[in-house]
């Protein structure tokens, strides 16, 4: 019998709707809860509602700007102080240090692997004392601002793995990233911009650049509307923002208003959620056409504060300007900005290259602190500083006292926060003589996560999303706990 083409219509359901119609007991009291969480809410005129019940404590910190040095920095050279190495120079990392641990491929073969000494002079900063390179004279100027982490360690050895978990959790792609996680959960006060934004500003042209995947700011599992919004740093900011020509800004309401209508139709017979996706992408983009040339916008911004972020702050799509649309869109209720800026994947030549990377970010990343805090922002705001893994004390390839290079190295490296909750002039963790192992207060990259999300006022243990059978979480199924020497 052939089949009525309006019935097959009327009975195509997602996996979503099924379940709930078969009235499982599991699979319907989830997924009834999580219909009902984004039907309450939502509340009158709320663009980006959060999940009921969320936060689950008092936040910290209301919004979070993470910056990522994607390549993985030395942190030899830069905040994790050596001097006892200078006179190991060139000799053997010893095999007690090392303890039988993988290295990659690309140091796997080379006859020996001999300590190469930071060139870098080190200084202990502020009324805290905390030890940091002359690579970053501004950074020293906030060391009484931040929690220097020295001991965060990773299982991931390679750049796409390891920087997949450090935004999603698990080094298998097709996870939610941190940032799209709390969107999700806390929604955004912003009802003109979206509730994640990202920027992959440039970076020096020498620079041995990873590259970037969508990954590291998607929603993953999660609907699509909480993946993160990448603006641009040359052009329009967001592309096909802008109305053609000849549509006025009237005629686009009126074609926006009939399309959700139609939109909202579908979804009552197919209660599929991209489809509400759909219509409140639609809706951000008509509000973005107002809210993005006012924000990209610097000229209510005082010279004080544009000299602050450095001579490149009036370049779109330079790190400097990237830093200071971070600070204006947390001012306008963005709840997470991320800005990734690649090039710190030094192999070879790492002195030459790592001072072109710090030229860079020092200057507007000790800016972007300070500025938040003379706003009265940063108590409320989270900043996150750090890459994927460390570097090596070893030398990659020739090994000279004025130039070296260094491998991956995943059992330690350093991470550092500001704001938002965690104590300030604080050096948490300590590596043994070489920066090859953690000997103090180890911190895995999930403890780094479910801090990040405690401090935002979520118990990372008892937030999660039903996917392929498991209520997944960001810091993975066996609970984490925040790392709690550094908090408040």
């Amino acid at each position: 019998m052939a089949t009525n083409p309006a019935q097959a219509y009327h009975e195509l359901q997602t996996r979503r709707r099924f379940f709930e119609g078969a009235g499982l007991k599991l699979g319907g009291l989830a997924l009834a809860s999580l219909a009902g969480r984004g039907a309450s809410a939502a509340g009158p005129g709320r663009v980006h509602p959060g999940l009921p019940g969320l936060p689950h404590f008092a936040p910290k910190a209301k919004r979070l700007i993470y910056l990522h040095m994607n390549g993985a920095p030395s942190q030899i050279d830069l905040f994790d102080h050596k001097p006892g190495l200078a006179k190991l120079f060139d000799t053997d990392l010893p095999d007690s240090i090392r303890k039988g641990q993988r290295i990659t491929t690309m140091t796997s073969g080379q006859a020996r692997l001999p300590v190469a000494p930071s060139k870098f002079a080190f200084r202990q900063c502020g009324a805290s004392g905390m030890w940091m390179s002359e690579l970053v004279p501004h950074m020293q100027g906030i060391a009484d601002e931040i929690t220097m982490v020295k001991t965060v360690h990773t299982e991931a050895i390679n750049h796409d793995p390891a920087c997949t978990f450090v935004m999603t959790g698990s080094e298998v792609p097709g996870k939610p990233s941190l940032g799209s996680w709390i969107s999700y959960g806390l929604g955004s006060e912003s009802e003109d911009l979206p509730a994640f934004v990202v920027f992959t500003p440039t970076f020096p042209k020498e620079s041995q650049a990873q590259a970037l995947f969508t990954r590291m700011w998607s929603s993953g599992f999660l609907p699509t509307r909480y993946d993160g919004v990448a603006l641009r740093g040359a052009g329009d900011p967001v592309l096909f923002v802008k109305n053609p020509p000849g549509v006025s800004r009237e005629d686009r309401r009126t074609m926006l208003d009939t399309l959700g209508s139609l939109n909202q139709r579908h979804f009552e017979r197919l209660g599929d959620p991209e489809t509400q996706t759909r219509i409140a992408q639609y809706e951000m983009a008509f509000r973005m056409q107002a809210s993005v040339p006012e924000l990209t916008d610097l000229a209510g911004e005082s010279e004080t504060t544009l000299e602050m972020y450095g001579p490149d702050v009036r370049t779109p799509g330079s790190y400097a300007h990237s830093a200071i649309m971070a600070r204006r869109l947390v001012e306008r209720g963005v709840r997470t900005v991320q800005i990734l800026h690649r090039g710190w994947d030094q192999h070879g030549n790492l002195p030459k290259l790592i001072a072109g990377q710090c030229r860079d970010v020092d200057q507007p990343t000790a800016a972007l602190v300070r500025d938040l805090k003379l706003r009265g922002l940063l108590d409320d705001t989270l900043v996150v500083f750090g890459g994927e893994f460390g570097r090596t004390v070893y030398s990659q390839g020739t090994l000279t006292k004025e130039n070296y290079g260094r491998d991956h190295h995943p059992k330690n490296f350093c991470m550092w926060m500001a704001g938002g909750g965690v104590k300030a002039g604080l050096t948490y963790g300590e590596t043994d003589d070489f920066s090859y192992n953690p000997v103090e207060n180890p911190v895995h990259l999930n403890e780094i996560n479910a801090t990040i999300l405690h401090l935002m006022g979520i118990d990372a243990n008892r937030f999660s999303h039903p996917f392929q059978g498991l209520e997944q979480k960001l810091t993975g199924v066996e609970p984490v706990s925040p790392v709690g020497g550094i908090l408040v």
